[in-house]
Parts: C-alpha cells; structure tokens; sequence
C-alpha cells in the first residue's frame, strides 16, 4: 500500500517525501508552522518555516530561532513536494499548509475560523483531495452569533459597570483573543488597561493593526485609576494575587466554553461571553464543503462524533490523535458538559 502523503507519528505530521514536520509536538529538523499557539509552535526545532506575519510572534515566543516567512499563496519547493500557505482566519498570522505532490493535494488546517473578524486575514477556501481539519466544537449545539453582537453586549456590560463604580475585567487569551477584543472596544466608555503578557504581545502586533491606546498596569497603577475602566487580562489572572487590586471589580470571560451550561460558574466569572476564534459546527461544514475533499480527517476536539457525522454524509471521514488543545484548556471545561442552547 502506497504510504499516504501526511502520516501521523509520535513527532506530529509528517510528510516524508518532503521530510517536513507540519506544527510538530515534538524537536524536529524543519518544521512548517501553522500559527503562534504554545500548543502548534513549540520550541526546539531547527528550522521553522511560517507565515511572514506569524515571524515575529513566534520569535516573542520563542526566542532565538532560525526561521523563514512565506507570504500567501506563495509555493516554494522541498525535495519535489510543492507546499504553500493560505489564511486560515484563525488569529493574526494563521495558516493552512497545502501540501502538493504528484498530483495529489492535502491540506492542513491547523487551527481556523471562517467568520472575518477584521484583524486575522479572512479564511481561505483551498480545493484538495484530503483535508485535515480540527473539530473543536463539532457537534451541533456550537452556532456562533456575530461577533457585532457579541462587542455590542461587551461594550454595554462595561458601561453598565461604569455607571456603577466598577472595573470591568475581561479575560482572553494573550495572544489572538486579547486583540480580537481590544480592536472592537468602545474607548469612548473609558481607558483600557492591560496585563503584561498582553501589553507585551499586542505591541508585537501593532506594527500590523491598528489598535487602540492601551495602559500597562504595573505596581505603581492605583486602585482608582481603574474604577470604571476595563482591563484586559490572560484567564491565568483570574484568582491571583495580581488581580485582588482591582476590587470592587466584575469579571468576564470571551470564550467559546462559555456557551457551556455552568463553565461560567464553574470558574466564579460573573459573566460569559461567546467569542471563539475557532468554527462553530456550521462553519466546519462549511468549510470542509468548500474544499471539494472526499477525504476528511478529523483532529482536536470531538474527533468520533464529527467524523461519523461526516461518514453518515458520504465523506471518508476518520479521526487522528494530535497534541493540539484548541481552545481545549482555556478554561478546563469538560467537553462532556452540554452546552446552552
């Protein structure tokens, strides 16, 4: 039997006529990187290959790297397998590799999502044979509203929290979901403070968005400076020490996990938000309809459940075992719980 063109092994994804590791888990030679995610650029590889936006993310991350920036669409060639990079819609920076050898295509998603949320560079369809894609909410209940809808209650919940003398704090991951949020922020309520592991990777981002004006918080910021403004901070934040300044404050969470019944309780966030930089089940759908593959291969998320959905359409639909978390541990939610409908 022929070996197919990307294979799963105890490294990552690995495509041997090329010897090229697709966001490998684990030190590699030559890796092709999907995005800046802890859990899809990990450190150690010799040489990374990326998106020219994601090269100054991962190099935040990452430190000292030997890596090269590919635009979109650009193809460059490793040992006669034809590969290139085409916006996945996820976070800034994010790709899909597409992966061409001998007349047969496959495309790796990574991580994706196919509404435009006006900083990420917009999904890309990209026609192959084999698609491997992650299923993070896959099943039914995940169906997103727009994300106007989404900053409309936001910037409301915080001038509610104003009017009453609180600071409003919004938790999002560092890196993609801080952004997606400080963008749409209504400034005309108040200031924006920020945690330093968003201070920091939004300023590595500002060469490339237009972001609004935000203010570090540091030993020296005072409890009144707050009142009345939002801060933006990482989920790590909620419960520590750093945060007990702030009081009286009131807490959120933008997250996908928030259309869970009790993930908001569970994690004694006063109110939820959801915001997922990932594809509800529709948008899977979609996008996997959009590719023309046959061939489906589900990663990440609800693996059996989506893959025998897509078996019961008519796809040769199967499930492989990665070491990617989507949004998996942003909150510690149990995938078994049922979301609100």
């Amino acid at each position: 039997m022929e070996t197919p063109l990307l294979i799963f092994n105890e490294n990552g994804i690995y495509c041997k006529e090329a010897n090229v590791y697709l966001d490998p888990w684990h030190p590699v030679d030559r890796a092709i990187i999907t995005h800046g995610h802890a859990d899809h650029s990990r450190w150690g590889n010799k040489e990374y290959i990326t998106h020219t936006t994601n090269v100054p993310i991962i190099k935040h991350r990452l430190g000292e790297i030997v890596v090269h920036g590919k635009e979109y669409n650009e193809k460059f060639v490793v040992n006669n397998v034809t590969f290139s990079l085409h916006p996945a819609g996820h976070i800034i920076g994010s790709s899909q590799v597409r992966v061409e050898h001998k007349g047969e295509v496959w495309v790796f998603t990574g991580d994706y999502k196919i509404e435009n949320d006006g900083v990420a560079t917009p999904y890309e369809p990209v026609k192959c044979h084999t698609f491997i894609t992650e299923c993070t909410f896959g099943i039914p209940p995940f169906k997103w509203v727009p994300q106007e809808q989404v900053f409309k209650n936001i910037n409301q919940w915080w001038a509610n929290n104003r009017e009453e003398g609180k600071t409003s704090v919004l938790f999002g991951y560092s890196l993609g979901k801080a952004q997606r949020l400080l963008k749409y922020l209504d400034t005309s309520i108040g200031k924006i403070y920020t945690h330093g592991a968003i201070e920091n990777m939004t300023e590595v981002l500002r060469p490339q968005v237009l972001f609004p004006p935000t203010t570090l918080i540091t030993r020296d910021t005072k409890k009144k400076e707050l009142i009345g403004n939002i801060v933006l901070a990482p989920p790590s934040a909620h419960g520590s020490t750093w945060i007990r300044k702030m009081v009286p404050f009131v807490t959120a969470s933008a997250s996908g996990w928030m259309a869970f019944r009790g993930a908001r309780r569970r994690r004694a966030i006063d109110k939820g938000f959801v915001l997922s930089d990932h594809c509800d089940w529709e948008g899977l759908l979609k996008a996997i309809e959009s590719t023309g593959a046959e061939k489906i291969i589900a990663t990440h998320g609800y693996t059996e459940i989506f893959s025998r959905y897509l078996r019961d359409q008519g796809y040769d639909a199967r499930t492989e075992q990665t070491q990617f978390e989507g949004e998996m541990n942003e909150l510690n939610t149990e995938p078994e719980e049922k979301p609100a409908p």
